[in-house]
Formats: structure tokens, sequence, C-alpha cells
């Protein structure tokens, strides 16, 4: 139990980290919230709310996974290569397209409902 109690610790560790050091950290959580605001105000149904939830917690993800990547080959690999650019940017890749997606599906969801609380006003 003590174990898994100092793992929860890293763990929290790690997202405080993120979100108060990272850049991109910061503005994704400034997008979450926005989204997670809207999702209340237009009052989203149990499964928008699922698929809101599953797309900010994937961009999140990723954004953590390429400050990992970024952090790590920095260090190790101080002086530019080729090939770290090329990890890096992959993995940069993946942030955008996931937020990309999650920008379509978001778009999907809150425009139609956006559109029929203008008009019932």
């Amino acid at each position: 139990m003590k174990r898994l109690i100092k793992s929860m610790g890293y763990a929290i560790n790690g997202l405080r980290l993120f979100f108060t050091k990272e850049q991109n950290g910061q503005l994704q959580a400034l997008v979450a919230t926005l989204v997670i605001v809207a999702g209340f105000a237009l009052h989203l149904n149990r499964y928008e709310w699922i698929i809101i939830l599953a797309c900010v917690a994937l961009v999140l993800a990723l954004e953590m996974m390429n400050s990992v990547v970024e952090k790590l080959l920095d260090h190790l690999h101080p002086q530019r290569h080729e090939n770290v650019k090329w990890i890096k940017d992959v993995a940069a890749g993946a942030v955008l397209w996931a937020a990309t997606i999650s920008a379509l599906i978001g778009a999907i969801i809150f425009i139609p409902k956006f559109f029929a609380l203008l008009h019932k006003g």
C-alpha cells in the first residue's frame, strides 16, 4: 500500500510539473477548461461528455508524452542531430493530429448546440 501511495505522489507531482512548467501544458489546460465549461453551458448529454472527455484526455496525455520525449532527447543528445529532430517532430505531430481531430469532433458536437441555443433565444 505504501508503494501505491508513493507512486500516486510521483504521478501527482508529474501533473503539477507539467501544468506549471510547460507552456504547452498550460495552453492545453486552458483549452480543456474552456471546452468543459462550454459542455456544461450547452448541456452535453452523457455520450457527448464521454467523447469530449476522451478527446481532452488523449490530447493532454499526448502533450505530456511529447514533453517527456523532448526533455529526454535534449538531455541525452543536446547537440543537433537529424534523427533527434525527426523523433521530436513526429511526437509533436502526434499532438497536432490528436488536437485537430479533437477540434473537429468538438465542432460536430458543439456547433449544432450553439446554433440551437441562438435560435431558441
